[in-house]
């Protein structure tokens, strides 16, 4: 089960007693955010792409859209993100609770701008009735991410 690869992950840490699970679904932000009792902006969705037949994760903020301009300048390509069948195969996690933690090899993870703006985030781990709280700091040394990026929108 994903989420007991996402504890033994947090072992090497120590870290593995701070991740949460919750008796109702916090599989999508409005659902993460109710059981976290908390504003959906703050959960941090990671959403999973193919660029060039390599698949990416891109965590971002709860309230955000991929801005496809953006996205497209960046990664040179058109925003295609992996069908629901594909996310467990190529990812590791199954839909609902996707993160960049313990995830297969050759992922990569990028965490965008607007997470910034928070002291703290929610990020699933590996299932669909868990999260962690973390620091922008945190998530980027747990996410073995490549660098941060900008290509969301957030809402007006």
């Amino acid at each position: 089960m994903s989420i007991q690869r996402v504890k033994e992950y947090f072992k090497q840490f120590n870290m593995e007693d701070k991740v949460m699970e919750f008796p109702v679904s916090s599989a999508t932000v409005e659902l993460a955010a109710k059981a976290l009792n908390t504003e959906g902006c703050r959960i941090a969705k990671t959403l999973s792409f193919s660029v060039n037949d390599s698949p990416i994760l891109i965590v971002t903020a709860g309230d955000a859209k991929i801005d496809n301009k953006k996205y497209k300048a960046f990664f040179g390509a058109k925003a295609k993100m992996l069908s629901f069948d594909e996310v467990e195969e190529k990812i590791g996690h199954a839909v609902g609770g996707v993160c960049p933690f313990a995830i297969n090899d050759g992922v990569t993870v990028y965490l965008d701008e607007c997470i910034k703006r928070f002291e703290t985030v929610f990020p699933a781990c590996g299932s669909s009735n868990s999260a962690i709280e973390l620091t922008p700091e945190e998530l980027e040394k747990y996410s073995n991410f490549k660098q941060w990026i900008d290509v969301c929108k957030l809402p007006e």
